[in-house]
């Protein structure tokens, strides 16, 4: 590798504020690790945006290189399962949280966080799923082992126009499932549809805003994949069929969950925590190799709204925390 290259930097300024800036970083300053990659792509994730925040409770050290996943080529290993040239991923562990992440031209790695691209996806694909659609993966994989099949009734998506819900969308669909996608955006309904969503409702129709939410409603759903977590989840618990479940992994309208019992004891509901960074390993690859084969959307790329370069990473994670993105943002590294 060349002994400097780009990456984007966060870091503290003297009076305390927090900045992202692309940067010039010595080969040196790269962490340990027995796999040195050539990044191609990364992606952006929600948790890019709270690491790029002072309150965003994710770098607990400056500076710092963000970004929670990527794609590239093995350029050097000390780990005998991977090799130079190889063209591999990273998400998860603590890639862009407690080291450094995949806005860089180049990403030291231990050998246990690295997956190798599987059959069927390209370098640029890997990334289109990135962390959201791995997670959104995770979901499914989840549902389906508690029972859930494409001939029991609907299943819901909330936040449907984020990185996890659009990915939720396709991969529901080329399952053979009857998806129904939440949004608050009334602009989105063309978009989602083309994902996949056979029906598009108001995420008001989930969870109207009301202070007291009921025990127990109308039985509409069979399942659901649930990335904003908070009251609109308690609401749309109470909607679940009996047996049915729920895949929640985000907290985008809050971590409290203010709900009974009731629909446990008396419904039977399933609520499965989804959580992608430490999915254990044999899991994880398995989930990308069907990412990459059944499991993979005849048109993957509709999930992406654009693809920029370094440059245009501040700006775009601003982006995604003010929710003025629809559909993934991948960034491009290296041709």
């Amino acid at each position: 590798m060349t002994q400097s290259f780009q990456a984007l930097v966060v870091d503290q300024t003297q009076d305390g504020e927090v900045q992202a800036e692309v940067r010039s970083l010595e080969a040196g300053s790269l962490p340990a690790g027995e796999v040195l990659i050539h990044v191609a792509y990364s992606s952006i994730n929600y948790k890019d945006g709270l690491a790029a925040r002072k309150d965003g409770n994710i770098v607990k050290a400056y500076p710092f290189v963000p970004g929670i996943d990527c794609s590239g080529t093995v350029v050097a290993s000390e780990d005998g399962r991977f090799s130079a040239g190889q063209a591999v991923l990273v998400t998860g562990y603590g890639f862009g949280v407690s080291q450094f992440g995949g806005f860089s031209e180049y990403a030291r790695v231990p050998g246990d966080w690295v997956v190798p691209l599987p059959d069927g996806l390209t370098l640029k694909e890997a990334m289109i799923y990135g962390t959201a659609g791995f997670t959104a993966a995770l979901s499914l994989y989840r549902l389906e082992q508690n029972g859930v099949a494409p001939d029991q009734g609907k299943v819901l998506v909330t936040g449907a126009t984020g990185g996890v819900g659009g990915a939720a969308i396709a991969l529901l669909n080329k399952r053979g499932y009857h998806v129904v996608a939440s949004s608050g955006k009334a602009d989105a309904h063309d978009y989602l549809k083309a994902l996949g969503a056979a029906e598009v409702i108001s995420r008001d129709e989930v969870y109207d805003g009301a202070e007291s939410i009921r025990p127990l409603g109308k039985q509409l759903w069979q399942a659901a994949i649930d990335p904003v977590g908070g009251k609109p989840l308690a609401s749309l618990l109470s909607q679940v069929a009996y047996n049915g479940s729920v895949a929640v992994s985000g907290l985008t309208a809050g971590t409290k969950l203010p709900t009974t019992v009731l629909p446990f004891i008396l419904r039977g509901v399933s609520l499965l925590g989804i959580d992608s960074v430490f999915c254990p390993y044999d899991t994880r690859v398995a989930i990308w190799k069907r990412l990459g084969s059944d499991w993979k959307p005849e048109r993957l790329e509709q999930l992406v709204e654009r693809e920029i370069g370094l440059a245009d990473l501040p700006s775009a994670l601003e982006d995604i925390l003010a929710a003025r993105s629809q559909g993934r943002t991948i960034v491009r590294l290296a041709d």
